[in-house]
Parts: C-alpha cells; sequence; structure tokens
C-alpha cells in the first residue's frame, strides 16, 4: 500500500516538539496534521496519534498532570480503547502515565539536573507497532533531554511488565541519564498498542542529526498505521 496514512500529532500549550515530530513522520510517509488540545475530535482517518515532547502547561503540578484533562484526550483514550496507535515522545510519555494509558509515573531525575545527550537503547520485544524495524536486543542511538525522565514502579509492577514483555527500551548498561528504575526507557500497554519513551526518536531520522536510529521507531509506526487505513475505508 502507498497511501499516506493519518497520524495527527497533539499541540498542548507549552509543546515544543510538535512541528519536529510532524516533520519526521511526514518525512517517512505519513500526513500528520497539527490538533490543538482544545479540539474535541481527531480528524478524519485517523490511523494512530502522537503526544510530542515540550512542557505542557509549564510543568506545573506534575509533568502532563494538567494536560491529561484537555478535550482531546478524551477522544485520545477513546481511541486508544478501541486499539488505536498513541505513541507519547518525553512530555507525551508523561501524559500517557498522568491519564492512566501507560503504568508507572516519571519524576524528577535522580542527578535533579536537566539531561541533553545521545544515549544508547537497548530493544526489547519487537512483536508491537512501534518496534517491528527493529531487530530484538537491537542497540539504538536517540537523544534524551528532560529534567523528569525518571521511570518509576514498584517492583511488584515492575516484574510484571517484564513477564509480560512490555518494556520495549532500556538504555543501555551504565548509561541510565535519569536513574530510572530498571533502566526503562519505553513501555506500553498489556494490549501493546499504547507506546511511551522518553528519548526523542523525531530527532534521530537525519544523518545529519547524528543518528537515524530513530526512523525504526517512527517508521515502525507508520507502517503500522498504514496497514489500518484500508480497514478505515
Amino acid at each position: 500500500m502507498t497511501e499516506r496514512p493519518r497520524i495527527p500529532v497533539v499541540v498542548f500549550p507549552g509543546s515544543n516538539d510538535d512541528r519536529d515530530a510532524a516533520q519526521a513522520l511526514e518525512g517517512l510517509g505519513a500526513d500528520a496534521p497539527l490538533v490543538w488540545h482544545t479540539d474535541d475530535a481527531l480528524p478524519p482517518g485517523t490511523t494512530a496519534v502522537v503526544l510530542p515532547g515540550g512542557f505542557s502547561y509549564g510543568d506545573y503540578l506534575r509533568c502532563g498532570a494538567i494536560a491529561r484533562f484537555s478535550p482531546i484526550m478524551r477522544e485520545v483514550a477513546a481511541f486508544a480503547a478501541e486499539g488505536g496507535l498513541v505513541l507519547g515522545i518525553c512530555n507525551g510519555f508523561q501524559i500517557l502515565t498522568e491519564a492512566g494509558l501507560l503504568p508507572g509515573a516519571l519524576r524528577a531525575n535522580a542527578s535533579l539536573s536537566f539531561v541533553c545527550r545521545d544515549v544508547p537503547l537497548v530493544v526489547g520485544s519487537v512483536d508491537t507497532p512501534f518496534t517491528m524495524r527493529c531487530e530484538s536486543g537491537q542497540s539504538l542511538t536517540i537523544p534524551v533531554k528532560h529534567g523528569d525522565g525518571c521511570w518509576f514502579a514498584d517492583s511488584e509492577l515492575l516484574a510484571e511488565l517484564e513477564h509480560d514483555g512490555q518494556i520495549m527500551l532500556r538504555y543501555g548498561a551504565g548509561t541510565n541519564p535519569n536513574g530510572s528504575i530498571g533502566d526503562v526507557a519505553g513501555v506500553t500497554n498489556a494490549n501493546r498498542n499504547v507506546f511511551g519513551l522518553m528519548p526523542h526518536p523525531e530527532h534521530a531520522v537525519d544523518p545529519l542529526l547524528g543518528s537515524t536510529d530513530g526512523a525504526l521507531l517512527l517508521g515502525s509506526l507508520v507502517d503500522a498505521a498504514r496497514l489500518s487505513v484500508g480497514s478505515l475505508v
């Protein structure tokens, strides 16, 4: 199929990677319209949704805590409940955990400092719409830039997620930039149609940026979304 799947990118007050995400998706073959947080519906023909990085509502209260109440999030939650693909990047990951669409929580980096650098990542399961262009155990290089990227879960939840194969990305050994429990960099929900990660794949899609590994993740999403286009016609 050559039809371009429609993957809207939600814009919240304080989002600052929305256009980067849209440009990356469009370069990989998708139609990526920007959707304002007060909209009460997703665009017709939506096949996946991306919540981008940034500082929604200035990260007041907790990162993502206010954005989860935005009108568009009701539609995102309903879309996900019906099996729709939802990707949250950095602040988008935080919003998805606050909304209860992903397990765990994001809190301040262990260093209490903002971190911005390339990090090595290890791919877990590739049996997901977000990692099918990857190989299990493959090493990716993708940048992080966050102050509240420390993913937390208690030991019982962590063991459950590991058993169920929901941990999709981990930071390479000895490179954890934020103190995340279990070196977790990205997780999915139980149905594997919602995925959140702290690294920014939209900033690793061009050799000029130092890596094209982000295209493996975003390209997987575009491929999966394209497969669902036919079901919407």
